[in-house]
């Protein structure tokens, strides 16, 4: 979606991709404006599913991001992963039911380097972060549009500026989870 002039496939499956200028998704609240320009591939997946994905940049300039879209439709999706603002990597997910919410907080880890999980299943994401791909936080618990199908995979965008380089690996959609919800691994 939104295919960047520089982008490509790496060695072992890895996604390089950079940035174009004045990229990013959102929808109304309190900036007021549209923006469906971020870039983002796209993969189907089943109505139940649990997706991962491992991403390394370096996030240096306001609202620098990158991490894992769910998309139903232009009207229905989320975007989650670190996002560079106030001058620190922040951990943070936008999700959208029509208008754009925004839910960030700090990130005490590597920003360079850091994965996403997100489950869906029966109108309800479950949204969590690690710095080291085996310890899971949640991030996020929501309601989220059931549907039949989704689009889901890495994401990145820069509102202010291009040139952002990011590499996104170790993807995969599986079956959704069964671990309890505290459950960290």
């Amino acid at each position: 979606m939104n295919e960047p002039r520089d982008w490509s496939f790496e060695p072992a499956g890895s996604l390089r991709v950079v940035t174009d200028q004045a990229t990013d998704f959102w929808r109304e609240t309190h900036y007021g404006f549209r923006r469906d320009n971020g870039h983002a591939y796209l993969a189907a997946a089943p109505g139940a599913f649990t997706a991962q994905l491992r991403f390394r940049g370096r996030f240096e300039a306001l609202y620098d991001q990158a991490g894992l879209m769910i998309r139903v439709d232009s009207q229905h999706w989320l975007k989650a992963g670190l996002e560079f603002n106030d001058g620190r990597p922040m951990m943070g997910s936008v999700l959208t039911v029509e208008r754009s919410d925004w839910a960030t907080g700090l990130f005490a880890g590597d920003p360079g380097d850091f994965w996403m999980r997100a489950t869906v299943s029966a109108g309800v994401l479950r949204l969590q972060y690690s710095a080291d791909g085996r310890v899971w936080p949640m991030l996020r618990l929501a309601p989220f549009p059931a549907a039949e199908r989704y689009l889901v995979g890495p994401m990145c965008c820069t509102p202010e500026r291009g040139g952002l380089e990011v590499l996104f690996s170790d993807f995969t959609v599986t079956p959704p989870t069964d671990k309890a919800l505290h459950d960290l691994s």
